[in-house]
């Protein structure tokens, strides 16, 4: 590949659960052109032709693609996009967060482990299967719908369908992958990068040759536009936002977006029995171990619309309280919970007495329990081997005045805020420019902020003991 030269314009995209973002940047400098964004539908299921039509509003709304040199798209990781003999959507598409497949996940766990003799199924897959892997979704489709699983001659997730869509091809065969988002199926091992064919065909009971993205390495052109721009292979979400953030051996990125995700760059694979660790791969060549929960950034929504406020105004009501918001403490699993699995527990707010029952305390109780679970994860890796210097907290609520103070207090240590920007989308942009010069492009991401508060760990055991004892509940 030749040199880039400063003329040339990359386009990432977010395509996640909440919306679609977009992002043009100087494909040398990583300086940003221009930008756009669309909403997304909310539910657990969706159409994805909505998505096909949020992501033109983007593009249209960014400036378009009339000067681009090339597109990647990271996209929200799991799921599912089926698809018929000829290309057309056979059903709405079950998103990572729809828990109706936790049976589905448990069920496969047990298949497996019968089948193989007590192995666990993340020797064969890096993970433990819980409701949000592709797979269990189409367990849950071949046994609730088993007319739609029959027609099925594909299955694709977002990003894969969304580049696919870009691409303007109309042949199965064409679709396409990457390492980091077909870890996060179910069926694919991510230290060979091959699909596991035998767990997809125990998913949905049925040994149909299926079609399934070609899986690509991290820097190939994958298409074309029908203009001629060039396409990347893409990425999962939370690959990409590693890629975006320049993150580096050592860093542990917490992502607060609609979920919670903690992960680090690893040049080994992780194999958590478990079940708290996920072993996907990055977007580079390397591994992405990764904990996620259901809940994080809206839980403060949730607790600025209790309280009638906005989140800023949320957030420094929050500071105003001490550490441990005078003996509350918040189990946050309004939608269930990912890790720990508890697909259909509730939240749980305890110790509320007429003294501690004020606006600042609640305040605080809901950004503490959000983060705990997230401290928690964070520990969760360190279980499985992986070194922590630095803790890099991202995504959308990280822009909340309190997370960054409350953040240190619970980890006891100094955390870091990156430059705000779109990650995801800066990482699949990254990854484009690094497909067109062949070699990784030098951005420059040195803005970064240190917060360091005094540690209150005590509010992580507190948090941590009311876990267990829920745990039954």
């Amino acid at each position: 590949m030749a040199p880039l030269n400063r003329a040339v314009l990359v386009v990432g995209v977010d395509s996640s659960t909440q919306s679609v973002k977009v992002v043009i940047r100087n494909a040398l400098t990583g300086d940003l052109v221009r930008s756009g964004r669309a909403t997304h539908p909310s539910g657990t299921e969706v159409d994805p032709e909505l998505w096909w039509v949020a992501l033109q509003e983007a593009i249209k709304s960014a400036g378009g693609l009339g000067d681009v040199a090339g597109i990647s798209i990271g996209g929200q990781q799991h799921g599912m996009v089926v698809l018929d003999e000829d290309g057309e959507i056979i059903r709405p598409a079950l998103l990572w967060n729809d828990t109706r497949s936790a049976q589905a996940a448990a069920d496969l766990n047990d298949e497996y482990e019968r089948l193989h003799s007590g192995e666990s199924i993340s020797n064969a897959v890096g993970s433990r299967l819980v409701a949000a892997f592709t797979a269990s979704k189409v367990r849950w489709l071949a046994e609730n719908e088993p007319d739609n699983a029959k027609r099925i001659a594909a299955i694709a997730l977002p990003h894969d369908w969304l580049s696919w869509k870009l691409s303007g091809s109309k042949e199965l065969s064409d679709l396409f992958t990457d390492r980091s988002d077909a870890s996060g199926t179910g069926y694919f091992d991510p230290v060979t990068s091959q699909y596991r064919r035998d767990i997809l065909a125990l998913a949905l009971r049925d040994d149909r040759d299926i079609i399934l993205p070609k899986v690509l390495g991290p820097f190939e052109i994958a298409a074309k536009t029908s203009s001629g721009v060039a396409i990347g292979v893409g990425c999962g979400d939370n690959a990409g936002a590693a890629l975006g953030v320049s993150a580096l051996a050592g860093d542990v990125v917490v992502s607060l977006g609609t979920s919670g995700t903690a992960f680090s760059l690893s040049k080994t694979p992780t194999h958590d029995k478990r079940g708290y660790v996920a072993g996907f791969d990055d977007a580079t060549g390397n591994y992405l171990p990764l904990v996620c929960t259901l809940n994080a950034a809206r839980i403060l929504d949730a607790g600025a619309k209790m309280l009638g406020l906005s989140l800023d105004e949320f957030g420094e009501r929050a500071l105003v309280a001490e550490p441990g918001a005078g003996g509350l403490t918040l189990l946050p699993y309004f939608e269930g919970e990912r890790t720990p699995d508890r697909p259909d527990a509730t939240g749980v707010l305890t110790g509320l007495s007429l003294t501690n029952s004020t606006p600042e305390n609640l305040a605080r109780a809901m950004i503490e329990g959000m983060l705990c679970g997230l401290v928690d994860a964070v520990s969760q890796l360190e279980i499985e081997g992986v070194a922590v210097s630095r803790i890099l907290i991202i995504g959308g609520a990280a822009k909340n005045p309190a997370i960054g103070p409350i953040a240190s207090s619970l980890f006891g240590k100094p955390v870091y805020l990156p430059q705000d920007g779109e990650y995801v989308a800066d990482g699949a942009a990254r990854q484009i420019a690094w497909a067109l010069q062949g070699s990784e492009p030098m951005w420059d991401r040195s803005a970064i902020t240190e917060i360091q508060s005094e540690p209150a760990t005590f509010v992580v055991k507190r948090y941590l003991s009311l876990v267990q004892k829920t745990e039954s509940w």
